[in-house]
């Protein structure tokens, strides 16, 4: 298990009313501030929650005293792993089929920045997918021995996702007006297949870790 095995999973991450969101805030009133609001929200919850993660994982994996009980303890987080990615395809298989995005959202476009802030936080830090995530990510990396470091490209990387809205924002200026609709509808309708394929590879890495 390496850095780069769990980068696509910054797909999950993003896909659902986390990207959908985004859009939204990229064409509200005050759609820069509430955009960069938000990806500071987020930027925030992850963080947080990535580090309590690895840290928890961390000290299971210490929890090993000779190489034999390590490697045992390294295969028992590969299990917790394993089983959270299961929980994670039902979860978004279940939500497949909600093809317009929740009412609520449609208030984003009046929303404040100190608004979007609690959003992106709370969005982050309390849905399931995105906790089941960052479980995977750091339980993944902590499991095998990488350093709390290695968290951060996938942080920063789902953060760039994230922020696609608002760099099409600033790169085409009002003309991303009449794709951001584009773009927010695509995602809701097609990122939970992506999830789902993305979530079924690293149950393949993880199945593969588990039969060395």
């Amino acid at each position: 298990m390496n850095l780069l095995s769990v980068l696509p999973l910054t797909v999950v991450m993003i896909a659902g009313p986390q990207i959908i969101s985004a859009v939204f805030l990229a064409s509200s009133r005050e759609a820069k501030r509430s955009s960069l609001a938000y990806l500071v929200g987020a930027g925030l919850a992850m963080l947080i929650g990535l580090t309590v993660w690895y840290f928890v994982f961390h000290a299971v994996r210490g929890m090993g005293g000779g190489h034999g009980k390590h490697a045992g303890t390294r295969h028992l987080i590969d299990w917790v792993v394993l089983a959270v990615l299961l929980a994670l395809m039902v979860i978004v298989f279940a939500r497949r089929e909600r093809s317009q995005p929740p009412k609520w959202m449609s208030k984003l476009q009046a929303a404040s920045p100190r608004f979007a802030f609690g959003l992106g936080f709370l969005l982050f830090i309390a849905m399931p997918t995105d906790e089941g995530t960052m479980l995977v990510v750091a339980g993944s990396l902590a499991g095998h021995d990488k350093p709390w470091w290695h968290l951060l490209p996938f942080l920063v990387l789902t953060l760039l996702f994230l922020a696609l809205p608002l760099l099409a924002l600033l790169a085409l200026g009002q003309r991303a007006l009449a794709v951001l609709p584009k773009i927010r509808d695509w995602a809701n309708a097609h990122s939970w297949l992506i999830s789902e394929a993305v979530i079924l590879i690293f149950v393949a890495i993880v199945v593969s870790d588990l039969l060395k």
